[in-house]
């Protein structure tokens, strides 16, 4: 029997490209909202209420409402924005950090997607702390580079527009008030004691990024080398078919660049260890829109389904 899935909010981008992955699903059933309607609340509620699973693409405050409309309804709700990521009765959507997370996803009924810099973080620095590697209160900083498309529809139609200012084609660094939206969720689930400091960078490509986190390796919580902690991740994550491990001589580190865009349209993960015996790089690539976003949400569906957690993605 198909499940009826709803996207509120499936103009978006995110919600677009979910979409384009349904389309090769037998499984699902697509409840379509009359596009007059679609900030109409009886008109969300009405579908969100009638739906097996509704994806929330959507702003914060619109999300928080949306979750209200599916009060008391017997409804999955996966949602991509910031709004519950941290709140307490949500479960984390990134099943590869744990079997608790894993199991929290398939078992319950509200599940928060990672950000997209968040997931790249988090996908470093989470196993450091579990392994006891990284001490929790270890003044981590990072730093990434992103394509414009996770900015959303107002950015992309700024970069790929004839007439755009000559600061656009270069990559441009934000969020210098060190406030960025995804920080309170990369301090709480790994828990580190101190946020960190993080130094992101928009540049004119349209999908794909690296998050990197740099290490003095003198202030491990044990002596580790780039090859040491290789090996640390390819074990941490052995199994998971959604992240990668490069091997110690991988072509695309050995050359001394990681680019953003390389991965652009796989919904995989690869982590990389580069540095040398006193300063130590861990770096992750992915798709801002695939592992990152959409692809992130579409693997939680597939867990609660109970299908191939890869079914309709790219890896």
């Amino acid at each position: 029997m198909k499940k009826k899935v709803f996207i509120d909010g499936s103009e978006g981008t995110t919600g677009l490209r979910i979409d384009e992955r349904f389309r090769r699903r037998d499984d699902i059933e697509l409840l379509h909202i009359n596009p007059e309607l679609r900030k109409d609340p009886e008109e969300r509620k009405k579908m969100i209420r009638a739906s097996d699973i509704t994806f929330l693409c959507l702003p914060d405050e619109a999300a928080r409402e949306s979750v209200a409309l599916a009060e008391g309804e017997d409804v999955v709700i996966i949602d991509t924005s910031t709004a519950h990521r941290t709140e307490e009765g949500w479960a984390y959507g990134f099943p590869e950090l744990s079997d608790v997370h894993r199991t929290a996803i398939k078992e319950g009924t509200r599940i928060a997607v990672p950000g997209c810099y968040a997931t790249g973080f988090i996908s470093l620095v989470y196993p450091l702390i579990e392994g006891g590697i990284l001490p929790k209160d270890y003044p981590v900083s990072s730093f990434a580079i992103s394509g414009y498309s996770g900015a959303g529809k107002k950015t992309i139609a700024a970069y790929e527009s004839a007439d755009r200012p000559k600061e656009l084609s270069a990559g441009r660094e934000y969020a210098l008030t060190q406030q960025h939206k995804h920080l309170k969720e990369m301090k709480k689930i790994t828990g580190l004691a101190r946020t960190p400091l993080f130094s992101p960078i928009i540049d004119d490509y349209y999908s794909g990024m690296v998050v990197s986190v740099q290490l003095y390796a003198d202030m491990l919580s044990r002596k580790e080398l780039p090859e040491s902690l290789l090996d640390f991740y390819a074990d941490y994550y052995k199994n998971r078919q959604f992240i990668k491990v490069s091997a110690a001589d991988d072509e695309t580190a050995a050359g001394g660049f990681l680019a953003g865009n390389s991965l652009s349209g796989w919904d995989g993960l690869k982590i990389y260890v580069t540095g040398n015996e006193e300063r130590i790089v861990v770096s992750s690539q992915f798709d801002n829109l695939g592992k990152g976003a959409s692809g992130a949400a579409i693997q939680c569906m597939n867990i609660i389904l109970g299908c191939d957690e890869s079914k309709g993605l790219d890896l």
